[in-house]
């Protein structure tokens, strides 16, 4: 009876053995197709393009911005513009009376309008001009204020820019007169194309992060900017054509490598290797591993590649370069 048990016990580990080498001699099968394949859509690869961009942060900004102080301390007495209007260089902005003719309209009002008329007439206000030409972006005062020289009674731009901030390793990749698309927090649904205008020459270093500012001039929409709003913009590097390409959503990351999922003779689903180029917000470069017309399986309830991106060791400039 002894031996019996202990027979019945050896044959049950030699058949758990047996099923274990079974099952992991055969690496790369995920799913049987009775159980998960309607999980799946196919897919044939195709050729197609990408687009390589840059994409980064900003804030809109005058690119030149002027204050402009009275040459005296005094009292505004009648202002002529408002936040937003533009003005020519040369134009009135605002009367101003000096402390001096301020005070001296006050005593003469006390004495009757004739008096008032009288003065007004002997001691005439001083102007306030635009020196240049731009927007009205702030007005500080209002008639009856008082003011001090130090005061910047009004604040002119004379446009408005996006200056993106451009990480070192990505500023190669820029150039000027580069097509760009801007899209506003405040107008997520308003595309604005833009074009470089200016790169600096000088960095800034946030948390051993060195940047550059870019200034991103805006050639449509310009009208709903205003200054301190934030922007995302992408910058268009290079379109590549002719590629053999398939979606973000269908490529997984597994011990460094990449590979899609495919479905063999026995309708068992596999892993395939893939080696990957360039990719956008849709589309990734396959340079070896698939073939036009070749099919591959794509789950059909991913919603989110989040997690495939930022664990992907072939893109680690998350929002950045696309390479």
């Amino acid at each position: 009876m002894i031996k019996s048990k202990y027979l019945k016990f050896f044959l049950l580990i030699i058949f758990v053995g047996a099923f274990g080498v079974f099952t992991f001699s055969t690496p790369n099968i995920a799913y049987s197709q009775k159980q998960d394949l309607g999980n799946y859509k196919s897919y044939e690869v195709q050729k197609g393009k990408i687009k390589i961009t840059v994409l980064t942060t900003g804030t809109v900004q005058p690119q030149n911005r002027l204050e402009i102080k009275p040459p005296i301390a005094g009292r505004v007495e009648e202002i002529l513009v408002k936040e937003g209007d533009n003005v020519k260089q040369g134009d009135l902005l605002a009367w101003m009376s000096s402390s001096e003719r301020a005070a001296l309209l006050d005593a003469a009002r006390a004495k009757g309008e004739k008096e008032l008329s009288k003065w007004k007439e002997y001691y005439k206000p001083t102007p306030i001009y635009a020196p240049i030409d731009g927007t009205v972006i702030l007005r500080n005062v209002e008639p009856g204020q008082t003011f001090t020289a130090q005061d910047a009674v009004f604040i002119l731009s004379d446009r408005l820019v996006v200056k993106a901030q451009v990480d070192e390793t990505d500023l190669g990749n820029i150039k000027l007169k580069q097509d760009t698309d801007i899209l506003l927090d405040s107008f997520p649904n308003t595309k604005i194309n833009g074009k470089v205008d200016h790169i600096a020459f000088d960095s800034t270093t946030v948390n051993n992060v060195t940047t550059y500012l870019v200034d991103v001039n805006p050639i449509n929409n310009f009208e709903i900017m205003r200054s301190g709003m934030t922007a995302n913009v992408t910058f268009y590097i290079e379109e590549k054509t002719g590629l053999i390409v398939v979606p973000e959503s269908a490529i997984k990351y597994k011990d460094g490598a990449s590979y899609v999922e495919i479905k063999n003779d026995k309708n068992e689903i596999v892993q395939k290797k893939i080696k990957i180029g360039a990719s956008d917000d849709e589309n990734v470069e396959v340079k070896s591993g698939l073939n036009e017309g070749d099919i591959i399986l794509i789950e059909k309830n991913i919603v989110s590649n989040d997690d495939n991106k930022t664990g992907s060791p072939f893109m680690p400039f998350g929002r950045g370069m696309k390479r």
